[in-house]
């Protein structure tokens, strides 16, 4: 096994078994995310739902669906660790808000993400999944709102791809901006299956 895979094995195996902000979860922590060193496609969403934290497996969800139809992609491949990792902003559910879940919590991001991107050397391309990663990720290159930065994508290419959360909430932003499933999504695709040749 090559060092930097044992070195993020380590990582991974303390990141999931983290408990820095166990005392702010409903759920208690348990920590989803997967990576390896030969992952060529990054996708960083907010943080697990219910679903993903009872079962473990990220992107477990009717959000997880519409997304693998966007990449058209089969389970099996997305949730290949050779070719996908999957680290989001927040690794624990963050528990419920007013309209919707609460933020990811900014612990793991501050904690994880400089220690673990690192180890993914081959990464591609990456996908920005939500308002928290683009304000991570893009920090002064977003635009003022989530849709002008999405609909800017290729302004971010071919490191980032910006893209609304693909939540059952945003079917009416979906049905509002007809120009990102024609446009946006086959582009998209075009970029992923070249990273993963």
């Amino acid at each position: 096994m090559v060092p930097n895979q044992e070195k993020l094995d380590i990582l991974l195996r303390d990141a999931r078994a983290c408990t820095i902000c166990a005392e702010h979860l409903p759920l208690g922590p348990n920590p989803v995310l997967r990576a390896s060193t030969e992952s060529r496609l990054l996708l960083v969403g907010q943080a697990p739902g219910t679903r993903v934290h009872n079962t473990g497996i990220p992107w477990n969800d009717p959000s997880g669906v519409r997304l693998r139809s966007w990449l058209q992609m089969e389970p099996e491949e997305f949730y290949d660790e050779r070719k996908v990792a999957i680290v989001p902003m927040g690794f624990c559910y963050p528990g419920k808000g007013k309209s919707g879940d609460l933020p990811p919590r900014k612990e793991c991001s501050d904690t994880w993400h400089p220690n673990l991107l690192p180890l993914l050397p081959n990464i591609q391309i990456t996908l920005l999944i939500g308002q928290y990663a683009l304000d991570y990720f893009l920090g002064k290159r977003k635009k003022k709102t989530l849709t002008e930065t999405v609909r800017s994508f290729r302004e971010y290419l071919p490191d980032f791809i910006p893209l609304v959360h693909p939540s059952p909430r945003n079917y009416g932003w979906l049905k509002k901006n007809p120009w990102f499933e024609k446009e946006l999504v086959p582009e998209m695709r075009t970029y992923v299956q070249k990273a993963l040749i």
